[in-house]
């Protein structure tokens, strides 16, 4: 389980790119370079963190289903996942 404040930290940071997003486009586009230093530095994407929905892992990021390995293993254990069965020959 990731820390509270890391998972808010990255709620933070997804607002926040998701806010200058468009101004982020017009600067790039005319090519003000000195314009986007300006911008916060969170309002970069890649300043962004794939991270698990149900623990906030950041490592092992299954981006298809949006959860870490091991919450991604459990829950298809348990028959949550649809369509997802366990390999076995």
């Amino acid at each position: 389980m990731a820390k509270e404040s890391m998972k808010a930290r990255q709620v933070k940071r997804e607002k926040t790119v998701a806010r200058y997003a468009e101004k982020r486009a017009k600067l790039k586009a005319a090519g003000d370079y000195e314009g986007l230093q300006k911008l916060p530095r969170n309002a970069s994407p890649t300043r962004l963190r794939n991270r698990c929905k149900i623990t906030g892992r950041p490592r092992g990021y299954m981006r298809f289903f949006g959860l870490s390995r091991n919450a991604f293993r459990k829950m298809a254990s348990e028959g949550k996942i649809p369509g997802v069965t366990k390999a076995s020959w």
